[in-house]
């Protein structure tokens, strides 16, 4: 089987200020870049090729693929997927986190942001941060104004199980650049978590996971590349 690379964005400049992003297309802060920069030394190390790349619309997630591409001398050639974008946070969108945590709470404010199935407030298609304003969904029928954890599973998994998963039963190794809500999503699928216990997988920026598996697509085993940032990768294999 083939081997499936897991990278989460670095740092961007929401993130950096406590920020909820979302669909907004905000870039990577300095920070990020030298994780992205660290992902590909990383890759490069690991001596792998790779027969596809898959990446968000969103460009902290594009830029820290091709950097790391680049750091790791791979070609720099991927498929975009809106279906990959992070989580839609809605109402909270644009807000700064241990604000909001003050205003609302902390049960509901916990609700709305580690819940598996409880969204937060819809955001108002008129908000400069509405996606129905971006033209990158120009395209999209769909477009949504706020999602929980399970909303953006439904759409990251069938994706992945129809433009994804062959290359890995082919014996092609896969890189996937995406953002911590769409890649626990996409582990709660593969590593057979629980709708109680997702809530407890942090995924750490910019630090590559490698993933293999066996012939039916059980995980065989996985871990971080960069050990000094991994953090617990929860299972109920």
């Amino acid at each position: 089987m083939g081997k499936l690379i897991l990278i989460r964005h670095g740092q961007s400049t929401w993130n950096a200020e406590n920020r909820f992003t979302g669909w907004v297309d905000v870039d990577l802060s300095e920070k990020g870049v030298l994780e992205a920069e660290k992902s590909g030394k990383l890759l490069k190390e690991l001596g792998l090729e790779y027969e596809a790349c898959f990446t968000s619309y969103l460009k902290r997630a594009i830029k820290t693929l091709e950097i790391a591409l680049k750091i790791a001398g791979k070609e720099s050639k991927y498929t975009k997927a809106w279906e990959l974008n992070e989580r839609h946070y809605g109402a909270l969108t644009g807000l700064d986190k241990a604000e909001t945590k003050e205003k609302l709470g902390e049960e509901r404010f916990n609700q709305y942001r580690r819940s598996w199935d409880n969204p937060p407030p819809i955001l108002d298609k008129g908000s400069k941060y509405s996606s129905h304003n971006d033209s990158l969904y120009k395209e999209l029928k769909n477009v949504p104004d706020t999602e929980s954890l399970k909303n953006t599973y439904d759409r990251v998994i069938p994706y992945f199980e129809k433009n994804i998963q062959k290359y890995l039963t082919l014996d092609k190794n896969i890189i996937i650049s995406a953002h911590g809500n769409s890649l626990r999503a996409l582990c709660k699928y593969l590593f057979n978590i629980s709708e109680k216990k997702i809530n407890e997988l942090e995924i750490p920026t910019g630090n590559p996971l490698i993933i293999f598996f066996d012939k039916n697509l059980k995980i065989e085993k996985s871990y971080y590349l960069d050990k000094e940032r991994e953090k617990k990768i929860i299972s109920n294999q």
